[in-house]
C-alpha cells in the first residue's frame, strides 16, 4: 500500500468504529495517549494516506475537539490534514416519540438515528484541502416521508409505528451531506453518507426500507429533486451497510446506485485474498453469515479517470494486528487522475 502519486487524488472512506458509550469519552481516550484502537486507526490512516477521508462512527462534539485530537494523532504518524469537518448527526437526536413501536420512550432506538447520546457515531471529513463551508448542503434534516415514492412501513394498513412518528422521522440515520472541497484543480463535491443497517427490526421491515430509501435518495438528488445537483466533478462515498448480493436488505437500493450511469464503480480489490473469500469485501462480521461483505463504497462521477482503487486489508504480521485492533471494517480508497 503506497500513497497516491502527485498527479492523482486519493479519496477514501472508512467506518473506523471509534464511537464510545458516552459524550466526551472518545476525546478522553485519544488525549490519554494509550488507547490501542485510536493508535491503530491513526497508523492505518497514515499508511494508506488518503488526501480526503470520510470517516464513519466517530463521535461528534460541537467544537470538534475529538476530531481535532484524532487529526493530531495522525499527524504524529507523519500525515497532516489541514481541514477537519463535521456537522451534528441525527444519531442520538431525541424525537419524543416511540420510533420502534415497543411502547417505551427515550431509548436509543427512539432517536432520529440510533444513539445513546446526541452525536454518538457521527461522520467526519479529514482533508488536505479546504472545505467551502458556505456551500455545504447538509441534507440530514430531510424527512423520510418527503422522499419520492418513500417505502414507509405499514402494519395492518396503518403507518408504523404511528403517523406521528412518521411525521418527524428524518430519512438519514446518521447524515447525508454534499461537501465542496476546494482542490487545486477546482471544486470537488463529496456526496457523503452513512446508511443504517437493514436489520434489527420486525416484519414491518422498517430498517430495511429506510436503508433502501437512504441509498435511493442519491439518485433523486442527482436528478435535481432536492436542489441543484453538482455542476462539476463529484464523488459519492460512504457506508451503505448493504452488499449488492449477500445477506439481508432490499437490494434494489444499492444495485441502483452501482448501476447508475452517472457513477463509476471501481470495485476495489484487496491485495491478498485467502481461498474462498470475496476480494472486494470491506468488512468482516464474525457473527454474520457470510462474515465478509462489501458494504462501503467510493463511487466517482463518470467524468473522472480512475488510476487505481483498493481495500486496505492486510492479511498477516504486524499490519494485520493493527488492522484488527482498529475496526472490523476496512478502508476503501480510489485514486483519481488530476488532468
Amino acid at each position: 500500500m503506497y500513497p497516491a502519486w502527485a498527479d492523482t487524488l486519493r479519496i477514501a472512506t472508512w467506518n473506523a468504529e471509534l464511537s464510545r458509550d458516552g459524550p466526551g469519552l472518545l476525546l478522553r481516550d485519544i488525549l490519554r495517549g494509550d488507547d490501542p484502537q485510536a493508535e491503530a486507526v491513526a497508523q492505518i490512516i497514515a499508511r494508506v494516506a488518503p488526501d480526503i477521508l470520510l470517516l464513519q462512527n466517530v463521535d461528534y462534539d460541537m467544537e470538534l475537539r475529538a476530531l481535532t485530537a484524532l487529526r493530531d494523532l495522525i499527524a504524529a504518524q507523519g500525515l497532516r490534514y489541514g481541514t477537519v469537518f463535521a456537522r451534528l448527526p441525527n444519531t442520538g437526536m431525541a424525537t419524543g416519540h416511540d420510533m420502534d413501536g415497543d411502547g417505551r420512550l427515550g431509548e436509543p432506538e427512539d432517536a432520529q438515528g440510533y444513539g445513546a447520546f446526541s452525536g454518538q457515531g457521527g461522520m467526519a471529513i479529514l482533508s488536505r484541502y479546504p472545505v467551502d463551508t458556505d456551500r455545504v448542503q447538509d441534507m440530514s434534516g430531510i424527512l423520510w416521508r418527503d422522499l419520492p415514492q418513500a417505502m414507509l412501513p405499514v402494519v395492518d394498513g396503518a403507518p408504523f409505528p404511528s403517523e406521528q412518528a412518521q411525521n418527524v422521522l428524518r430519512l438519514a440515520d446518521v447524515a447525508q451531506w454534499a461537501v465542496p472541497v476546494l482542490h487545486d484543480s477546482g471544486r470537488i463535491t463529496l456526496l457523503a453518507f452513512h446508511a443504517n443497517a437493514p436489520v434489527f427490526d420486525g416484519p414491518e421491515d422498517r430498517n430495511g426500507r429506510r436503508n433502501h430509501d437512504q441509498l435511493r435518495f442519491w439518485q433523486y438528488y442527482l436528478d435535481g429533486a432536492f436542489g441543484p445537483a453538482p455542476d462539476g466533478r463529484f464523488v459519492l462515498l460512504g457506508h451503505a451497510n448493504q452488499d449488492p448480493h449477500k445477506s439481508e436488505g432490499i437490494k434494489a437500493g444499492i444495485r441502483g446506485l452501482l448501476g447508475d450511469l452517472r457513477l463509476s464503480d471501481p470495485v476495489p480489490l484487496r491485495d491478498s485474498v485467502p481461498p474462498g473469500t470475496p476480494p472486494e469485501a470491506t468488512v468482516e462480521w464474525p457473527r454474520v453469515a457470510p462474515p465478509q461483505m462489501r458494504v462501503s463504497y467510493v463511487l466517482p462521477s463518470r467524468d473522472w479517470r480512475i488510476s487505481a482503487s483498493g481495500v486496505h486489508w492486510p492479511m498477516a504480521g504486524e499490519a494485520a494486528r493493527i488492522s484488527q485492533a482498529a475496526s472490523r471494517h476496512r478502508m476503501v480508497w480510489v485514486d483519481l487522475q488530476i488532468d
